[in-house]
């Protein structure tokens, strides 16, 4: 399911335009992103978990060259399925 069809899917079940329905889940999208960009974790209980990761710079090595490559620090979305929706998944 990509955003086009999760839209019309909460149009459909709610008797809601497309507009209106894609309206509320940009808002939802963009709430989440805004709360992780803030360092703040977003839970939504039973479904799933998104936190944001911090990673520490290291030396790698360019896999062609050999060469000793600088990687810089970096935080990336960590996305942690809950219970319940694992439980649902399995069976």
């Amino acid at each position: 399911m990509n955003k086009k069809d999760l839209i019309s899917s909460l149009a459909e079940r709610n008797g809601l335009s497309n507009v209106e329905s894609a309206r509320v889940v940009d808002m939802f999208f963009n709430a989440m992103t805004e709360a992780l960009v803030r360092g703040q974790r977003v839970e939504v209980r039973g479904l799933c978990t998104f936190q944001v990761k911090t990673y520490k710079g290291y030396k790698g090595r360019n896999p062609m060259t050999g060469e000793p490559v600088a990687v810089k620090p970096k935080k990336l979305p960590f996305f942690k399925p809950g219970t319940d929706l694992k439980d649902r998944v399995n069976d």
